[in-house]
């Protein structure tokens, strides 16, 4: 059984597709199907059925799939040990992270990052900080930036910053004046925020009922980072977001912004995590200390 073999497998297992897997690869899908064929001959069970919306997996497929999965990270990472050890400082670096504010309070790092060292690539997944988590312990990612997650016996915390999630307004907007925002006061103003299913609303909801409140409606009901910003610039809301998020537009004077009350701080961290493994490798050793000097600096000048 060859190495390609393997590899075709495991892009075909990725895209469901003989024809997106050779694409995929650069190959012609005659290609990915002999190889496909030396498998199923080597392990002497059908391992893909087709159909007219493409592959599924077997029983036999699809532990063949968890099995070659981990052999192709396991090759990669020694390639990238090889090539550390070559210091040719390059290499790629696969990254989950849970939402739209921790890309916007990452973007400036990565392109940081990138300025230092050209030569590591970054493969970066917007998804859930459940989700996150579950990539790093299955191996799937480097990996994990995240806000408002559990701690993970399966994961190793390598950086943990606390971050306020505070008002953020319009210069001119009448909260703009106050020295803290009450309850009371955010109340009587038209609010930005993602729906229930984000923890910044839950957890608003929650210090509201803990006060003995209703807790209000969004006006704006959005999980777009863009459009709620948008939105504040324009005076007509008042967004809950860490500064960091905001910090571009803060140095513009495009917005301000004023902390809660004591009763209605809304406190997380942002976690560096991975999991516990082999020596990690030049990318992702580089991008794991970049990330702590920046998170720590940043979100320093950030509150200032």
């Amino acid at each position: 059984m060859q190495l390609q073999a393997i590899i075709y497998f495991n892009e075909l297992v990725r895209s469901r597709s003989i024809r997106q897997a050779a694409e995929a690869l650069g190959v012609s899908p005659m290609a990915v199907s002999r190889q496909l064929e030396n498998l199923e001959a080597y392990f002497d069970a059908p391992l893909v059925e087709r159909g007219a919306r493409g592959i599924v997996l077997t029983a036999a497929g699809t532990l063949l799939a968890e099995r070659t999965h981990a052999v192709i990270r396991d090759l990669e990472s020694a390639r990238q040990v090889i090539d550390d050890l070559r210091d040719l400082k390059a290499g790629h670096v696969s990254l989950h992270v849970n939402g739209a504010v921790i890309s916007a309070i990452l973007a400036p790092a990565l392109a940081e990052f990138y300025a230092l060292y050209p030569g590591i690539s970054i493969a970066v997944t917007v998804s859930s900080a459940e989700a996150a988590i579950r990539a790093v312990t299955a191996g799937e990612s480097d990996l994990a930036v995240t806000m408002f997650s559990p701690k993970d016996a399966n994961t190793q915390t390598l950086f943990e910053l606390p971050v306020l999630h505070e008002p953020v307004m319009a210069p001119d907007h009448p909260l703009a004046t106050r020295d803290t925002v009450t309850l009371e006061d955010i109340r009587n103003h038209a609010i930005a925020m993602p729906d229930r299913a984000f923890s910044v609303r839950r957890d608003f909801d929650a210090r509201q009922r803990a006060a003995g409140l209703e807790p209000m409606a969004a006006i704006f009901e959005t999980s777009s980072l863009e459009l709620q910003k948008e939105l504040a610039r324009s005076g007509a809301a008042v967004l809950i977001l860490p500064t960091m998020t905001v910090a571009r537009e803060i140095r513009e004077k495009a917005l301000t912004v004023r902390p809660f009350e004591k009763r209605a701080e809304i406190a997380t961290e942002i976690r560096l995590i991975t999991t516990g493994g082999p020596t990690p490798t030049f990318a992702a050793q580089r991008l794991t200390d970049f990330l702590k000097t920046f998170l720590s600096t940043h979100a320093g000048l950030a509150s200032r």
